[in-house]
């Protein structure tokens, strides 16, 4: 674990932020001074006590700005059903509270979305390192996307590498729509924001844990 020693655990944020011009879809953006919070100022497991180094991104905000990202997707989707593909493991926290806001959201309206979770495995972490390659763990087959509206739902998008690889796969199955959601967007020489079509923070370039996201399947259960 002491490689792990200056690991950020994800959720957490900064006091100077600023929206993309392009719009609020785009994400709130942190800048690359930002330190994250003390430690002090929470609480999480004594184990993990040598191997984080701040609370980057509170979890109240972070279930906030879920809730944003849920009221566009049910703005945007004219339909009324809606595919949801998620990619685990990292993504399915993330998924969760978003599929959970758009029930909400729909139940205390007149425009209901009907929602389907389907999930797909992928390996495109080595240790720390992003790798190119798509890994698809069981079965490629998506033919049950065929005609539908698609949300891909991802923790985590950098290059969009394995993003390309994934959007490509999905549409060799002809779905209707495809839209992607992704948590956080890391600000990397040919970043993949554009592939993204509703993010949740735009962050530098740090190894973050947490909120699902691991270390060799260390931290997920940091929330």
């Amino acid at each position: 674990m002491e490689a792990n020693k200056l690991v950020k655990p994800v959720f957490f944020l900064p006091t100077s932020l600023q929206m993309e011009n392009s719009g609020m879809k785009r994400g709130i953006v942190i800048k690359d001074d930002w330190p994250g919070y003390s430690l002090n100022l929470f609480t999480y497991p004594e184990h993990y006590h040598e191997d984080i180094e701040s609370v980057y991104i509170p979890h109240g905000i972070i279930m906030n700005r879920i809730e944003r990202l849920a009221r566009y997707v049910v703005d945007d989707i004219e339909d009324q059903n809606i595919t949801v593909l998620c990619v685990l493991k990292g993504g399915y926290k993330f998924c969760s509270d978003l599929v959970e806001f758009i029930k909400v959201l729909g139940r205390n309206s007149s425009k209901y979305l009907e929602t389907r979770v389907e999930f797909i495995r992928l390996k495109s972490y080595l240790n720390d390192q992003s790798t190119e390659d798509l890994h698809i763990i069981g079965s490629r087959d998506l033919s049950f996307l065929r005609g539908k509206n698609v949300l891909i739902v991802e923790a985590i998008v950098d290059t969009g590498k394995t993003m390309k690889a994934l959007l490509k796969h999905v549409e060799t199955f002809q779905p209707k729509m495809v839209k992607v959601a992704g948590l956080l967007v890391k600000r990397v020489p040919n970043m993949a924001e554009s592939l993204t079509d509703y993010v949740g923070f735009e962050i530098p370039n740090h190894f973050v844990v947490g909120y699902a996201l691991d270390y060799n399947e260390y931290f997920r259960d940091l929330n």
